[in-house]
């Protein structure tokens, strides 16, 4: 059966202009763990209740007069602030929504029209009511595209179709050559988000000629950078631009099957892909003869262990052929052996997910947004020490003053309060990327500024620090991570990064010396030369972008044994904050070796030579006033 789009398209126009109000839930991965969806049973019950006409899922071919359509969505990035309540035509956003909150909410906004105040979005540094996307800048300063579709029905393909959904694909397989969509893609200047930046055209042009009796085409799902979720949100509230992205890309290369591999930790992802593979299966965009093209495409959703070295292409390879995710040298390159030996090539969701507009409204229309050798937008997960966390995207070129301090709202302390001149760094790529100062915050973000540096793009996390982090600790972290994740397979990175982890631990416990500073460096180039692939080449690079920028904090740890974040416990001085002590005395009382001394109602000190750093006065602080123990 060959899809009519225009036939499934005017079915569901047809449907929605019955539809008189639409309220969309946030369904992505936290607002179900936070009750988004017992918030839309109790909604659906209390419209029933007032005897509203109420549908959850539009029949196209059965849509009553007069309905409210209450429907699902994928991520909507504002995690935070979730479960989000979106209300259409009225343009009323509702955070951090409630079972509780649904009687009020029918009665004043669905049945009286009012705005529920205490349920608006509030701007922290003005404390200004925001009612809908366009008076909160963590919306109205982003160029949502890959994300724009997120809050369409993630479980409707025919929503997708008629919002522009599958033209691209038609384009492609009825229209043009395999050599042209190769030569669109390229022209776009579209690079793969997975973190390497490869420019994404080229890749399908070296796998193009390479003849076999196979081919296939791979989407990378594997993400797994802590803090990360960019693919997992598309994955869930966008799969069928990946599904038209991946069938584009077996048009470029002649393929004619396709593995989307998404982690198992991710379970509404692969819930939703499978879904949607099945549903394009129904309607004819996946299986055989496909638009009348002569064009086969089979998909298959399979779920990886969730193994961080699964990212890179051999090793994920290697995990789909039901081996252990180990790298393998390279060349031979996946566009010549690839999966099972035969010509793959291999994309990430994110750049597959942009694929379908390309080649629908041409490279030309593409390149208007971004930089000249970086054209499109990016996603990043945004955490941290930020007051507006979540899922944001941005054209390239976007300073990242402008992520941090207007779509972030700015940076906070370790109590999520506001601070104003607090920022000290960001982390950007996870594990395999390095660390923006202060002095880089106007610097425009794309694949070769971030280069000059000593960063990368990575997959898009983007981890805010205020001056209160231990800027050895975070190295240290990601370097536990990455030692954790190493396969093993190789010896630089096997036996470099535990090194390298243990003379972290070295210096944030007052065991280092400055020699060591010189051998960390020394070893962290040698891992980043020898490994054998992308992880381990890439594992130094929150080491070597600390030391490069924060040399002083490690020579303060080696020289002067003391932290000055205070986070080391072994290097923390034992303080007791004047500003916060109210003198009651029960730090005093609960000191086991009397090293505190103070009068009642009086600013307490410890003596720091007395100290055992048991942390019983801090237990016993009800103010926050003791650090360092």
């Amino acid at each position: 059966m060959s899809a009519d789009l225009k036939k499934i398209a005017d079915d569901y126009a047809a449907a929605d202009k019955k539809i008189t109000r639409r309220i969309v839930i946030c369904a992505g991965t936290g607002c179900v763990a936070n009750g988004s969806l017992k918030v839309r049973d109790a909604l659906v019950a209390e419209l029933k209740k007032k005897n509203i006409n109420v549908s959850v899922e539009l029949d196209v071919h059965n849509c009553g007069d007069e309905t409210t359509y209450v429907s699902k969505s994928g991520c909507q990035g504002f995690c935070q602030q979730g479960p989000l309540l979106h209300i259409a035509p009225d343009d009323i956003l509702y955070v951090m929504v409630k079972p509780e909150d649904v009687e009020e909410l029918v009665a004043k906004t669905i049945v009286g029209g009012e705005v529920v105040e205490r349920l608006l979005y509030t701007e922290p540094s003005s404390g200004k009511k925001c009612k809908g996307d366009a008076e909160i800048p963590f919306y109205n300063r982003q160029t949502r595209t890959v994300l724009k579709n997120c809050r369409i029905e993630p479980g409707s393909i025919e929503e997708y179709i008629a919002t522009g959904g599958y033209a691209g694909a038609m384009k492609a397989l009825c229209d043009m050559s395999a050599e042209g969509v190769c030569q669109e893609v390229l022209a776009s200047g579209l690079r793969g988000r997975g973190g390497g930046g490869f420019p994404t055209g080229l890749k399908w042009k070296f796998t193009l000629p390479n003849k076999s009796d196979k081919k296939y085409v791979i989407c990378n799902g594997d993400e797994g950078d802590p803090g990360a979720f960019m693919d997992r949100s598309v994955l869930e509230g966008n799969p069928h631009s990946v599904i038209e992205g991946m069938l584009i890309a077996a048009k470029a290369i002649e393929a004619n099957e396709g593995y989307i591999y998404v982690r198992a930790e991710y379970p509404l992802a692969v819930e939703r892909m499978n879904r949607a593979v099945e549903d394009a299966m129904k309607v004819g965009v996946l299986g055989k003869n496909i638009f009348g093209s002569g064009q086969d495409f089979i998909l298959h959703v399979m779920e990886g262990a969730g193994a961080f070295v699964c990212g890179e292409e051999t090793a994920l390879i290697a995990s789909i052929e039901g081996q252990r995710g180990m790298p393998r040298p390279k060349p031979p390159f996946p566009a010549v052996s690839g999966l099972w030996g035969k010509p793959t090539v291999i994309n990430n969701v994110e750049t597959l997910s942009s694929i379908g507009r390309i080649i629908k409204d041409g490279a030309d229309e593409y390149k208007k947004i971004g930089t000249e050798k970086s054209p499109g937008t990016k996603t990043f997960a945004l955490t941290g020490h930020v007051a507006n966390t979540g899922l944001i995207e941005v054209p390239f070129g976007t300073t990242l003053r402008e992520i941090v301090m207007e779509i972030g709202g700015g940076v906070t302390d370790d109590e999520g309060n506001l601070t104003g001149e607090c920022f000290k760094s960001v982390q950007i790529g996870g594990p395999s990327g390095g660390c923006l100062t202060e002095e880089m915050l106007d610097l425009p973000l794309d694949f070769d500024s971030l280069k000059s540096v000593g960063a990368m793009v990575g997959s898009g996390g983007l981890v805010v620090m205020n001056k209160q982090t231990c800027m050895v600790s975070v190295a240290k972290f990601f370097m536990q991570f990455t030692q954790n994740e190493s396969c093993g397979k190789c010896v630089p990175c096997r036996e470099g990064t535990k090194q390298m982890l243990s003379m972290l631990e070295d210096i944030t416990s007052g065991e280092a010396t400055v020699e060591t500073l010189d051998l960390l460096e020394q070893l962290a180039r040698s891992v980043q030369k020898a490994s054998l692939c992308g992880l381990g080449k890439t594992a130094p690079n929150p080491v070597l972008s600390t030391l490069k920028y924060f040399r002083d904090e490690y020579m303060s740890h080696v020289v002067d044994k003391r932290c000055p974040a205070g986070q080391c416990k072994d290097l923390a001085m034992p303080e007791i904050i004047a500003e916060k002590c109210k003198g009651c005395t029960a730090c005093l009382r609960k000191c086991p070796v009397g090293a505190i001394t103070g009068e009642v109602k009086k600013p307490h000190v410890i003596d720091a030579e007395k100290c055992i750093k048991c942390g019983a006065c801090a237990a016993a602080c009800k103010f926050g006033a003791i650090v360092g123990v």
